[in-house]
């Protein structure tokens, strides 16, 4: 096979080129909001979201079909109720914030479960919203959720130090009198409109693992929030062309071979990072007992 073959052969098709924009463009958003996902503890969180936006993508599939625009404006009504939801139970501590993710989580699955099953395909239909069907973006899809992602990024941009204050230093957040509940359920809803970005292309299924596995990459490398975002957003843009070139030669699904592109960065990271490494961490104990 030659180099042409094997990089610009899927290129030559407007779909694939649509696909590949797309598996950027979330990468880049999943691994600077999965870096609060991740630093946060909230990997739990983040994958309730993604199943919590099931009935409001099911709603607008079953109605208009495979429609991007519809499927994100279905997902963004259900996954930013979600996480209002969970803001609420949980606020002055009245609930649990794992039970409360947890009673979301089973209730938002089970309802885009059942409203599915009413459909006449109901297997088709649910194995197209638990994969996504990032070939499928056409040219508004894209536009819209380059918008949207873009508003994302622009928030944890503009209040990058509130955002840092609120979610690392509580005590200091209220001397400074930020406003602790509002910039939480802020953040509550950025992570639930990223993961309906990422919805239609990587599915219900796979969208938790964007958020979190570029950005527990990233934390591998990097000590500074700031930094652990941008090596995140590379890693996921990345990791996005990969599994793209991936899907393409192996047939495979490129929402699967997104996700095990980056599980196998996260791997290499967990066993060869500089000083944080297994491995690394084998030949220091090799050398002290030495």
């Amino acid at each position: 096979m030659t180099i042409q073959q094997l990089l610009l052969d899927p290129l030559a098709l407007p779909f694939m080129q649509r696909a590949f924009l797309t598996a950027i463009l979330i990468g880049t958003v999943s691994g600077v909001v999965g870096v609060y996902v991740v630093t946060r503890g909230m990997a739990f969180l983040g994958d309730a979201l993604a199943h919590s936006v099931l009935p409001g993508v099911a709603i607008a599939f079953l109605n208009f079909g495979n429609n991007g625009q519809a499927l994100l404006v279905g997902g963004l009504v259900a996954g930013v109720l979600s996480a209002l939801g969970i803001g609420f139970l949980t606020r002055g501590r009245r609930l649990g914030e794992d039970t409360a993710i947890g009673i979301v989580f089973a209730g938002t699955l089970a309802l885009g479960i059942g409203i599915i099953s009413t459909g006449q395909n109901y297997a088709v239909d649910l194995t197209h919203v638990l994969i996504g069907n990032i070939l499928a973006v056409g040219g508004d899809d894209l536009l819209l959720m380059a918008l949207v992602s873009l508003v994302v990024i622009a928030i944890i941009v503009l209040l990058y130090k509130e955002l840092l204050v609120v979610s690392f230093d509580p005590t200091l957040a209220q001397t400074l009198r930020l406003p602790n509940e509002g910039l939480r359920l802020l953040l509550l809803v950025l992570l639930a409109v990223t993961v309906v970005v990422g919805v239609q292309a990587v599915g219900v299924a796979m969208v938790a693992a964007m958020l979190v596995t570029p950005a527990a990459t990233a934390r591998f490398f990097s000590k500074r929030l700031h930094h652990m975002m941008l090596l995140a957003a590379v890693i996921g843009a990345v990791s996005g062309v990969i599994g793209m070139y991936i899907a393409w030669h192996a047939s495979m699904a490129p929402s699967a071979a997104i996700v095990l592109t980056m599980t196998a960065l996260f791997g290499i990271a967990f066993c060869f990072a500089p000083g944080k490494g297994y491995v690394w961490s084998l030949l220091g104990r090799s050398a002290t007992t030495a």
